[in-house]
């Protein structure tokens, strides 16, 4: 490193985010996370014995993930090389992977290679990686918001271990503020300032478990507020908190795992008839930009997969929903689709549609090839009474509009796939059949 790289690194360490400026340097320091940094827990001991293999670190943003690599970098005896792969290329890797040869086989020094944002590699770049951490050229610390499961090469997660790091509590976070505040080798200890009791539980409040934008926060507002003239220090109160975090922190992201965790909360509260919690899920999704067509769209599926014919409402309202929302748009939009989420939450339920299209899917892959009887065939052309397409019975001539004949194929006879259970309206088509049918099968 020559003499502007040096002052180069560290102008940038000095002006960095406080978030990045308090990253532990030591186990001891790492707040959060006992799950997996127990002392009783294999990451713990693989990092103080300085014996890690391929790690890959999954969590949501502001976990720690990378403050944890670089606890690594200053605890191991292997040379530790940092890319981050929204920025970084094959170019780059090839670089640092001849180095690593270079020190494995000169110097008999290990190599940590630790790729922030791993997942934005593409399978080649990943795929460059495989050989060089499966013979121990490098060893991978891979960091990811991402599912490692869908996003990282599969081979590459064989040869890795994944540990998921979780939100951080609320405890968690109120610690790292008032280490922010007070610290005065690596937080703002030198402002002299101070936070009360309720500006810090707010604050780890709105943070949602991400200590970044709790740490974001208490550095705004710092520097942001002057100093009390009768103190002389600078006070970081309950407003000051309010001012600093205009808007809670959701954890949505429309592109990852939140996404599908949250809409699939939301479907299972609808299916689950809890309409408060349908309504929530879908304030959380709205919040964080989540499309409204999406929206509605699984609205009308849960009307029919869930409600079907208990309510046969239930599709048309989620129907006019998804027309209506590509009509108005937001903000209006909410209304209409709580409008629906609420209806669905709130109707009867059954699953009988789905058993029934389920039970249907499947004989016809085991009997697809089943005769139609004679006398449904089409029968609107001269010759069709040669062919036998003859007596057919019309069920409007009959009482009750309804006649015992055969409909399934024979192989099927006897067959029943739509069983209507006893809610909602489906009690009355139970009992119209039991009206109409007696106590026949369904054998036509």
């Amino acid at each position: 490193m020559d003499l502007f790289d040096f002052m180069r690194e560290s102008r940038q360490e000095k002006d960095a985010p406080l978030a990045r400026r308090i990253r532990p340097d030591s186990l001891e320091e790492v707040v959060g996370q006992e799950h997996i940094l127990g002392k009783d827990k294999l990451l713990y001991r693989a990092i103080k014995t300085d014996k890690l293999s391929s790690v890959i670190f999954y969590g949501p943003p502001g976990t720690g993930k990378t403050s944890l690599a670089m606890v690594i970098a200053n605890t191991t005896s292997a040379e530790f090389k940092q890319i981050n792969a929204t920025t970084s290329g094959k170019k780059d890797m090839e670089a640092i992977v001849n180095e690593a040869k270079d020190n494995l086989g000169m110097y008999g020094k290990k190599t940590i290679l630790f790729v922030d944002e791993i997942h934005r590699f593409n399978k080649a770049q990943q795929d460059y990686l495989l050989p060089y951490v499966e013979d121990g050229t490098v060893v991978l610390i891979g960091a990811t918001t991402e599912n490692p499961y869908f996003e990282v090469n599969g081979a590459l997660l064989s040869r890795s271990t994944v540990f998921e790091l979780r939100p951080l509590s609320k405890e968690n976070i109120e610690i790292l503020i008032r280490r922010a505040v007070y610290d005065t080798k690596k937080g703002m200890g030198s402002y002299d300032a101070v936070i009360t009791d309720e500006a810090v539980s707010f604050l780890a409040d709105m943070a949602e478990g991400d200590a970044r934008h709790a740490l974001n926060a208490v550095e705004l507002g710092i520097l942001s507020t002057d100093r009390n003239p009768e103190t002389g220090k600078i006070e970081l109160t309950l407003p000051v908190a309010e001012e600093c975090i205009q808007k809670r922190s959701i954890r949505y992201d429309k592109d990852g795992d939140n996404h599908y965790d949250i809409i699939s909360a939301f479907i299972k509260s609808m299916r689950g008839s809890d309409p408060d919690a349908a309504v929530y899920y879908l304030a959380k999704m709205l919040y964080g930009g989540e499309s409204v067509t999406f929206v509605a769209r699984r609205i009308m599926i849960c009307a029919s997969e869930d409600v079907g014919n208990a309510d046969p409402n239930a599709i048309v309202v989620a129907s006019s929903c998804a027309q209506a929302v590509e009509r108005v748009g937001m903000p209006e939009a909410q209304i209409i689709l709580a409008h629906a989420a609420i209806y669905v939450a709130c109707a009867p339920k059954s699953n009988s549609i789905v058993n029934a299209i389920d039970a249907a899917m499947k004989a016809v892959r085991e009997t697809g090839n089943s005769e139609v009887p004679n006398h449904l065939k089409d029968a609107h052309y001269s010759g069709s009474e040669k062919l036998g397409h003859t007596g057919y019975l019309y069920a409007h001539n009959f009482p009750n509009h309804y006649v015992k004949q055969q409909y399934l194929p024979t192989a099927l006879l006897g067959s029943r796939f739509y069983e209507p259970s006893q809610n909602g309206y489906e009690n009355q088509i139970a009992e119209w059949f039991r009206k109409i049918k007696g106590d026949e099968t369904n054998e036509d």
